[in-house]
């Protein structure tokens, strides 16, 4: 019985839960599709829209490695860590984005949810395969944290993007 024997369930929840909030994230962005495009909208959705579907995809990729049949830990701390290193630089890139767009100003919040808390969850990842083969049930928390962590960041943040255009851009 290998250390990820237990975690089947929780992967099956989180990963289809990911997925349809995909799904869902696809539907919201097609009924607002039709509004006016502004000057800096879509720059703007690459650095506020695109990271939520990328979290979501990551919460997804995570769950179909973790629920795969491995023989032992080594290949999927090796999978999950190079998923933590891709996300951390893509964290970066989102900084960068934020930073340069200029159709919103961003308030704290907009920096916590979508620089720090997906840069740590990304950086969590790494270090959580860094880890695994001397502490593997931590490790494995790890995991699930960043998983968990990177679902809510993404939950929160088509939330916002959602009642940015409905609240704020519908009025103008």
């Amino acid at each position: 019985m290998t250390p990820l024997a237990g975690w089947e369930n929780f992967y099956v929840i989180v990963g289809s839960s990911a997925g349809a909030l995909i799904g869902l994230q696809f539907v919201v962005m097609a009924l607002i599709a039709n509004r006016p495009i502004v000057p800096g909208l879509a720059q703007a959705g690459g650095a506020f829209v695109t990271p939520a579907i990328v979290h979501f995809g990551t919460v997804l990729l995570l769950s179909g490695v973790l629920s795969a049949p491995w023989h032992g830990i080594g290949p999927a701390a090796g999978l999950w860590g190079l998923l933590g290193l891709g996300g951390f630089v893509y964290s970066i890139i989102v900084a960068w984005r934020v930073r340069l767009q200029a159709a919103y100003q961003p308030v704290f919040e907009d920096w916590l949810f979508h620089v720090l808390l997906p840069f740590a969850a990304y950086a969590l990842l790494a270090i959580a395969a860094y880890g695994a083969r001397t502490h593997v049930r931590a490790a494995l928390f790890g995991v699930a944290t960043a998983a968990l962590l990177l679902l809510f960041i993404g939950i929160h943040n088509a939330w916002d993007t959602v009642t940015y255009h409905v609240f704020v851009k519908k009025r103008e």
